[in-house]
């Protein structure tokens, strides 16, 4: 399978995960030196800019995956909110135009499967907890350039052809790599707990949208349960 992302936050509790499963990992990132640490971890790397869309393509055809993972954000690693405020536009630049080539690629390269990583922190307030078949709300003030991001990738991935999508609508992260050690703002959810989501999903679920979150009131979770047997207390040992 195929990890766009596979250094990133998630990536980094992702990839584990699909080794002990028994899936063949090709993981990408744009550092040289993480290239090398993911071939030291069992991965296949792929130096890969995925705003160059002959470059992805290429990529994801010598690879053949049967499933793509999409994790690649573009946000800092340390919390500063200066630098957090500042980075939005880019991050929507990826859920947007790199989810598009993404998505051409794994279409010519015949993979079967799209599972992406959305938000659960976009609906409108009120009505919780917000099941899935609520809408993003991409008129929030606050977060209006990462909610439109957002949604225009989910867009892009379900109404792809011949490309099974999943959407992960995830909480806001805390555990190892993240921002917070512990929860603060809901809704929720713990790093390992978004990985693990992530590898169940490859093979379970039927396409379309979960949301992936603490059970904490904000989203309701029963869908992630009971198709792809999510569990928001699941931690990686």
């Amino acid at each position: 399978m195929f990890l766009a992302g596979a250094t990133g936050a998630i990536g980094r509790r992702l990839v584990p995960l699909l080794l002990r499963a028994g899936h063949d990992v090709i993981g990408t990132t744009r550092s040289a030196e993480k290239a090398r640490e993911l071939e030291r971890a069992g991965v296949a790397a792929a130096l890969l800019d995925v705003f160059d869309a002959q470059a992805t393509r290429a990529a994801m055809r010598a690879a053949k995956p049967e499933a793509v993972i999409h994790q690649l954000t573009d946000l800092p690693r340390e919390f500063d909110e200066a630098r957090i405020t500042a980075s939005y536009a880019g991050n929507a630049r990826i859920r947007s135009q790199g989810t598009r080539n993404l998505i051409a690629a794994a279409a010519a390269a015949s993979a079967r499967r799209f599972i992406v990583q959305s938000i659960a922190f976009g609906y409108a307030s009120g009505g919780e907890p917000h099941p899935e078949t609520d809408p993003l709300n991409p008129s929030d003030p606050e977060r209006a350039v990462t909610i439109k991001g957002a949604a225009d990738m989910e867009d892009q991935a379900l109404s792809a052809t011949g490309l099974d999508a999943i959407i992960l609508r995830y909480g806001f992260f805390y555990g190892p790599g993240t921002w917070h050690e512990n929860p603060t703002r809901k809704p929720g959810l713990h790093i390992d707990a978004a990985a693990q989501a992530a590898c169940l999903a490859l093979t379970r679920g039927a396409a379309g949208i979960y949301n992936i979150a603490d059970d904490d009131g904000v989203v309701a979770i029963a869908k992630a349960r009971a198709e792809i047997g999510f569990d928001p207390q699941f931690r990686l040992r």
